[in-house]
């Protein structure tokens, strides 16, 4: 008996000792786990905010170029339009093909091999200024320089190349951070990784900013025989300088993704879910789908057969068809408005093109981004559903856009240039503007009507070239030539008495800085209003579907995105701006060239009223996914207490009234899953 009882003793001790040391094991492995999906996702956070700033830093040095590649090649801007959308073109290539096939495979690296195409696109940007001859100020001879102006083809096949390379980060990168984060965390981990891509259009701009006080030949030519500065509306700056540093960037880029696992361990509040509760309420099928495992080893044939089904869930969702509808139509809006923004303010307001993207690098695109992240924290801090990120992301829209409707009030005169916007006896000229620059006081001279070299006379008033303004005589040279004995400009006020002029434009007048300040100050509080929406509405798009069709929806996104928004916006807005040209350029061999002067009103008018007519149509689409939103949504939903948190209507009753809907999938529920965006 005693025996018996010291095996049973032993016995029960090594029972002991084996549950604590498999506790203990088990502890040891969660401990492990847990610190491999903090590291791995954290690492995966970190790369993807860089890449993204990459592409966003070079995306935005093209838009602070664009005038630059205009006066470069002597191109209108419609056909600057059709570069920037080249870009676009690229994603279109591939994107379906990327964003459904590459959430099959190895996600990280697929991001890898895109920046080494993005940076090969930026670096073949820049090749044109190697191939091409000297800038027209140091050509000597006239027509045989004149096929170096074809050479923005190469601009354009490398921004073609700049979009299948950024195709594969957002719609593999957003949805593997979604996979693998804890709910409550993606807003916060999206709005970061978008306010991180917002600093690369700061330094975009900034970078563009520099570029254009540099000289175009630098490093070519002596700039001592440079006769113009670049305050002058004929001034070419480094436009290609920038290029070859963000392909350097997007290099470094895309090297952390090349050592990243394809799988990363999910957090503990997703292993037994693939689906959020959120997501639920808004997919309608049933829910014998959901058991194929996202992640199985599946055969590319098999992956084909799966996509009609797959495109056919996505176009069956309405919550998702309107979201795309009114972010098509807001894309639209911005992507037109952010294009031409330096060449508005240039035209507009008087300001260089170094001025004009310093100015949109250090104070625009800030607000920006304190925008989007102020969006994610609201989301966050506040515990907002699906329901209050719509209404987050319609009540940003509308009140930006209100304020915009401000800026039609604040713009400027048209420049008082002889022939063009007055005549040479003073008053608004309404008549042919090319008869109109000749007149008595020039008719003897002999001048071209093409010419572009402006002066402007002692009298306030701009003159196209020092022959219109019927000078005969000048002292100096280059940039501090003086003009003598200008007949045309003593018309005004003593017709009987010639004055004198100076190289470059006259100053606006002493409304417009004024005007200006004004306009930066709407625009910024403009910016920041628009981007609080920018997370919630991801967030929107991320619930409104299921789980393994998040990259698919995504990839669906941002190609619509890109073909109807992204690629004609530019084209369509340039033809527009085109329309309001007072004065084009003429190139070396004929033909027309870029746009020398543009009317101030007309200007305004076709800009500002284009962004806003297409804004107010998002917004009714806007409304209309908070309406379907609304129906599908149960009145528990609202329910939230002035802290944020739940009423008495909250987990229970919501988990009893989401498993006994028919039409909602019954997935294991997450006690209160819904509340931690």
């Amino acid at each position: 008996m005693e025996i018996s009882s010291k095996e049973n003793t032993q016995l029960f001790s090594n029972t002991i000792l084996l549950v604590d040391r498999s506790s203990f094991k088990s502890e040891s492995s969660t401990s492990k786990e847990k610190q491999s999906y903090c590291g791995g996702i954290k690492v995966f956070l970190g790369a993807l905010s860089f890449v993204y700033f990459a592409k966003a830093l070079s995306g935005s040095y093209l838009k602070s170029t664009i005038t630059q590649i205009e006066r470069r090649f002597d191109i209108p801007s419609s056909l600057v339009g059709v570069i920037d959308g080249s870009f676009e073109i690229g994603n279109l290539l591939i994107i379906i093909l990327v964003s459904y096939f590459g959430a099959k495979l190895h996600r990280p690296r697929i991001i890898g091999a895109g920046c080494l195409i993005m940076s090969a696109g930026t670096f073949l940007i820049a090749m044109p200024q190697f191939f091409m001859g000297r800038s027209p100020v140091h050509s000597v001879s006239r027509c045989e320089k004149e096929g170096g102006s074809s050479m923005w083809i190469y601009v354009l096949v490398g921004n073609l190349l700049r979009g299948m390379g950024e195709t594969p980060i957002q719609p593999l990168g957003i949805a593997y951070l979604d996979d693998y984060t804890v709910e409550e965390n993606t807003a916060l981990y999206i709005g970061c990784v978008q306010t991180v891509a917002i600093i690369g259009p700061i330094f975009g701009f900034l970078l563009g900013s520099l570029c254009a006080k540099l000289y175009v030949d630098i490093g070519f030519v002596d700039l001592d025989s440079v006769t113009i500065t670049h305050k002058d509306v004929q001034w070419v700056g480094a436009w290609w300088l920038g290029y070859l540093l963000a392909g350097m960037i997007s290099v470094l880029a895309g090297i952390p993704f090349w050592f990243l696992p394809k799988h990363l361990p999910k957090p503990e509040g997703r292993k037994d879910s693939s689906t959020s509760s959120e997501q639920s309420e808004f997919i309608t099928e049933d829910n014998k789908d959901h058991q194929k495992s996202y992640q199985q080893q599946v055969k590319i044939a098999e992956m084909a057969e799966d996509f009609l089904p797959s495109l056919k869930n996505l176009l069956g969702n309405p919550v998702y068809i309107l979201y795309l509808c009114a972010s098509i139509i807001q894309f639209n809006s911005l992507i037109g408005m952010v294009t031409y923004k330096p060449k508005y303010i240039e035209q507009q307001y008087a300001q260089t093109s170094s001025k004009t993207n310093f100015v949109i690098g250090l104070i625009n695109i800030p607000a920006v981004a304190f925008g989007i992240f102020s969006g994610g924290l609201i989301m966050k801090k506040f515990r907002i559903n699906v329901l209050g990120a719509a209404k987050l992301s319609l009540g940003s829209s509308f009140f930006g856009y209100l304020l915009l409707l401000s800026l039609f009030a604040m713009g400027c005169e048209n420049s008082d240039v002889a022939g063009l916007t007055v005549s040479y006896h003073g008053a608004k000229q309404m008549t042919d503007y090319d008869q109109a620059l000749y007149s008595e006081c020039n008719s003897g001279c002999a001048c071209s009507k093409n010419d572009w070299d402006p002066i402007c006379g002692e009298n306030g008033v701009t003159y196209i070239s020092a022959c219109l303004a019927g000078c005969q005589a000048s002292n100096g040279s280059g940039k501090h030539t003086v003009f003598f004995n200008c007949s045309c400009v003593g018309t005004l006020e003593s017709p009987s008495q010639s004055s004198s002029a100076v190289v470059g434009p006259c100053q606006k007048g002493n409304e417009c800085p004024k005007m200006f300040l004004y306009f930066l100050v709407i625009s910024v509080i403009t910016s920041y209003t628009l981007s609080v929406g920018g997370t919630p509405g991801y967030i929107l798009l991320l619930r409104c579907i299921k789980p393994h069709l998040k990259s698919f929806a995504l990839g669906i996104y941002t190609l619509a995105i890109r073909v109807l928004a992204g690629i004609p916006a530019p084209v369509y807005f340039g033809m527009a701006i085109d329309t309001t040209c007072l004065k084009w350029g003429s190139k070396r061999c004929g033909g027309r060239g870029a746009c020398r002067l543009y009317d101030s009103s007309a200007l305004r008018y076709v800009y500002l009223g284009l962004t806003l007519v297409l804004g107010t149509v998002s917004i009714f689409f806007s409304v209309a996914v908070l309406w379907v939103l609304r129906k599908r949504s149960s009145p528990q939903d609202e329910t939230l207490s002035a802290n944020g948190e739940r009423g008495t209507c909250g987990t229970k009753s919501r988990k009893a009234n989401f498993v006994n809907s028919d039409h909602l999938i019954q997935t294991p529920y997450w006690p209160e899953k819904e509340t931690r965006l």
